[in-house]
């Protein structure tokens, strides 16, 4: 719902603001006051194109700012989250629109954001109807949506039933064009995985074995210089035995045996002997062991063209398919799980082919009961809208609501078509063609109103209607402003009207006021409400043309009680 709207620097208005309200909201004003500028700057709001030259001359840019109660419409309220703007804690956002020379700006919620996101947003929220606006339910698309909406909920849910299972067919049809037209591609690359599998399967590669492998290459490739160099090592430690003067163990015994006698005299050194006794076991063992090793390395030719072989054969999986033994590993293990999927194809679109079978199964039935519905709905919504059509100053007009099959689609198999019967012998139009703009404007009431009495809790979107009383007066203008005040019981209303007998139906009444700026001359505009006698004056006016004619005002308050009783 639309909160209030503020305008600065715009056509003629200089500087306004415009509250708006629940229920029914009439703008009415003189000719030429600057009705139009209100509409305008809702326009930009609402993601209208900027047009520069509505800037007030002498100023630098025309700015609009409104506020959005989004309360009601959490799927509008996560759009604006989306785009980085914020709505305030009781739920409202505000919307500014700036226009200078050569260019617009645009801010949701504090965030600059594209003109098209405000008219994404406009698109869920308001609804405008006018001679120069594209009707709401011009296109075959939204007039399927307006009927399937006056169908009520059991149409809805048969409607949600065909759309999911549309969903599921068109996603698994997907899948089988694809797997299709990629079964030459998929053969192909199951034939690669079987080469690599079949190859890495004759080398039987082990976790770890490259490593392995190369540390014996490199111990069976340099036998003799490890051999000397452990016996060089192995003399150092022990000599040819433990007694070998110049050895390590030699020298450590004697600093042993010194400590020992010294400790003696001073018990402090006991402690390094022992240390010493230690490292000279620790020596024992590498000597040991060292013995042991050159005794055991032997060169080993076969060995190590054994070793050269298979490090070889490892090598060639490793260029292919990665570069150590784990990864060929891991790489096989990939393979075989996809290979696993490839083979599996065949079975899987067969199975996807016999759930798309019973799927067109299911949404033909389902279509069947969504086109019946729509035809008992078509007939009772254009009995609705004629019915509102002769209070509307167009008796002998009707509306036919055409329900023709068509290729299946997301929304069924069904082409919604409003036609128009002017008058009585015309042949029927698509909705808009052949009719005025004042004749168009009551068709969209007539359909609004019927749209709005099936709609129950349905949360609407603010509807605005300009010229929606062109060509009409007397009872019938009457009947204009009783049925804007019907579809105003369920959602908000604003209404641009020259008639006292629509404006007398309101629950908000705006003026729009011209007057002469002191400082430059120049005209400029206000907005104002009117309330108690300043309301009977402005219905005075609208009736006469004279606010103070006596009996133009006892007219105003006729036309104020019966509408309050008319309600």
């Amino acid at each position: 719902m639309l909160e209030e709207i503020a305008i600065e620097d715009l056509g003629v208005i200089r500087a306004a603001r415009v509250p708006l309200s629940a229920g029914l909201t009439v703008i009415t004003g003189e000719t030429g006051a600057g009705k139009t500028m209100v509409l305008t700057g809702l326009g930009l709001l609402m993601g209208g194109k900027a047009d520069p030259g509505t800037v007030r001359p002498g100023a630098d840019r025309a700015v609009v700012e409104g506020r959005l109660d989004l309360s009601r419409h959490p799927q509008v309220a996560g759009r604006v989250d989306e785009a980085g703007g914020a709505t305030d804690d009781d739920g409202t956002v505000v919307v500014v629109r700036t226009v200078a020379a050569g260019r617009s700006r645009a801010h949701l919620g504090g965030r600059g954001v594209p003109q098209g996101v405000l008219a994404e947003i406009a698109d869920e929220l308001v609804t405008v109807h006018g001679q120069a606006d594209q009707l709401r339910l011009r296109t075959p698309g939204k007039q399927r949506e307006a009927l399937d909406r006056f169908a009520g909920s059991d149409h809805a849910a048969t409607l949600e039933a065909y759309r999911t299972a549309w969903t599921e067919r068109t996603g698994l049809q997907h899948e089988i064009d694809d797997l299709t037209a990629r079964a030459a591609e998929r053969a192909r690359e199951a034939e690669l995985l079987r080469l690599g599998l079949a190859e890495i399967e004759r080398v039987d590669p082990q976790p770890g074995e490259d490593v392995q492998l190369t540390a014996l290459v490199a111990r069976l490739g340099n036998a003799e210089a490890l051999r000397q160099g452990a016996q060089e090592a192995h003399d150092a430690v022990v000599g040819d035995d433990v007694e070998t003067e110049g050895s390590a163990v030699h020298a450590v015994e004697r600093a042993r045996r010194a400590l020992e006698a010294a400790a003696a005299d001073d018990p402090a050194l006991a402690d390094q002997a022992t240390r010493l006794a230690e490292a000279g076991y620790l020596l024992a063992d590498v000597a040991t062991e060292l013995s042991s090793y050159v005794a055991d390395l032997q060169a080993d030719p076969a060995a190590l063209e054994t070793a050269h072989t298979r490090l070889a054969a490892l090598g060639s999986l490793t260029r292919s398919y990665g570069t150590t033994v784990d990864d060929v590993l891991q790489w096989s293990s990939d393979a075989g799980l996809r290979l696993l999927d490839l083979d599996d194809g065949g079975d899987r679109v067969r199975g996807m082919q016999e759930r798309v079978e019973e799927l067109d199964t299911e949404l033909a039935a389902l279509a069947e009961r969504i086109t019946a519905t729509r035809q008992e709905a078509a007939g009772r919504l254009a009995a609705s809208v004629t019915a509102e059509l002769a209070g509307l100053a167009m008796s002998g007009a009707r509306l036919e609501v055409e329900v023709t099959a068509t290729d299946a689609g997301p929304s069924g198999a069904d082409q919604v078509t409003f036609l128009l019967v002017p008058h009585p012998g015309a042949p029927p139009r698509p909705l808009g063609k052949g009719a005025s703009g004042g004749e168009l404007s009551r068709v969209m009431l007539a359909v609004e109103v019927a749209l709005a009495t099936a709609a129950g809790d349905t949360v609407l979107p603010t509807f605005v209607f300009d010229e929606v009383d062109a060509g009409v007066g007397g009872r019938a203008a009457v009947e204009v402003g009783r049925r804007l005040a019907v579809l105003a019981r369920t959602t908000q209303v604003v209404v641009v009207t020259h008639l006292a007998q629509v404006a007398a139906f309101a629950d908000t009444h705006l003026v729009v006021t011209k007057s002469t700026a002191s400082d430059d001359d120049t005209t400029v505009t206000g907005v104002r409400p009117v309330t108690d006698d300043d309301r009977v004056r402005e219905l005075a006016r609208m009736l006469s043309g004279q606010e103070e004619s006596e009996s133009a005002r006892r007219h105003a308050l006729e036309l104020l009680e019966s509408s309050a009783v008319g309600r």
